[in-house]
């Protein structure tokens, strides 16, 4: 392994946040790298997006496309890869990615988002690609005229079941409580919509199907189980932090995994702050704009405190 390069500031994550904290980076002088698994996080995979500003209907990765050629007209360096360790020596932290780089920092933003929630359930991992999808954006093309489940009843459910039916023959959404949450708007649109059934009150507790899967079965504890035909499945269930990181670098954490932030965004070591979907702030309200904020608060943090231990 060879160290590339040291960096006052290293930010981890290409979504909104890591992206908007390396435009204020950027305006503040401040050199710095970004590193993320994937351009764009979760937001990459939405279908539709109507409550940013100044875009009245774009898709996740129109936006994030945007922001990142705003970051990259102001100078950056990008790298896609995963962060596999993490190691402070003397108040100098060392980077380690899966491909073997090696990255020296004064400080670190940790913006590396959430990922997807699972169901948890014996053959999920079997039928991922093979029926199970987690991106309704990405795959739905697959499912052209064939029957499909949403499970699901948030907004990311609900916007998946409006597209799925623009491509598939028959959407059916599940949900285990009795009325869908979220944004009104796409709530009506699912229920005048002929080729969305919601399935309320129901949980899906086994997958079958032999290469691929064919079948759900769902249990209600007042009507009991049954099986529905379908051929693709959608888990839109929300979304958890990835822990890897945040337990490397052996940061403080609320009950359900998200870092705890003070109101500039530091986190509970002294060189590491922490912005968007994985971390407390903003009320918890784990939005795309709330995530911007929080990479630029982050930064402006970030900068006065490089400026007063230069």
């Amino acid at each position: 392994m060879k160290t590339i390069k040291k960096y006052p500031l290293l930010i981890i994550g290409t979504g909104p946040a890591g992206l908007t904290a390396s435009i204020y980076a950027s305006r503040y002088g401040i050199n710095h790298m970004i590193i993320g698994e994937a351009m764009g996080g979760l937001v990459f995979e939405s279908h539709k997006i109507c409550n940013f500003p100044g875009e009245q209907d774009i898709s996740g990765i129109e936006l994030i496309n945007k922001i990142q050629k705003h970051a990259e007209s102001l100078g950056h360096s990008l790298l896609i890869d995963k962060i596999v360790n993490i190691s402070q020596k003397k108040k100098v932290f060392e980077i380690i990615t899966q491909n073997k780089k090696v990255f020296l920092s004064d400080t670190i933003l940790l913006a590396a988002g959430t990922k997807h929630r699972r169901l948890n359930l014996p053959d999920e991992n079997k039928f991922i690609g093979h029926g199970i999808s987690y991106c309704a954006t990405c795959d739905a093309m697959f499912y052209k005229d064939k029957i499909v489940a949403v499970v699901g009843g948030s907004d990311s459910a609900n916007t998946a079941s409006l597209y799925l039916s623009q491509i598939a023959k028959k959407v059916y959404q599940i949900y285990r409580k009795d009325k869908l949450r979220g944004i009104t708007a796409w709530i009506d649109q699912i229920k005048n919509n002929k080729k969305i059934e919601i399935i309320y009150n129901q949980e899906i507790i086994g997958l079958r199907g032999k290469e691929k899967l064919e079948k759900i079965i769902l249990n209600n504890s007042y009507q009991g189980k049954k099986e529905i035909a379908i051929n693709g499945l959608f888990i839109e269930i929300g979304a958890i932090p990835d822990k890897t990181l945040i337990q490397e670098a052996l940061l403080k954490t609320d009950k359900n995994g998200y870092i705890k932030v003070t109101p500039d965004q530091k986190t509970s070591r002294n060189e590491i702050w922490a912005a968007g979907d994985i971390t407390t702030a903003s009320n918890n309200f784990h939005q795309i704009i709330t995530a911007c904020s929080e990479g630029a608060i982050a930064v402006e943090s970030i900068f006065n405190f490089l400026q007063q231990n230069k």
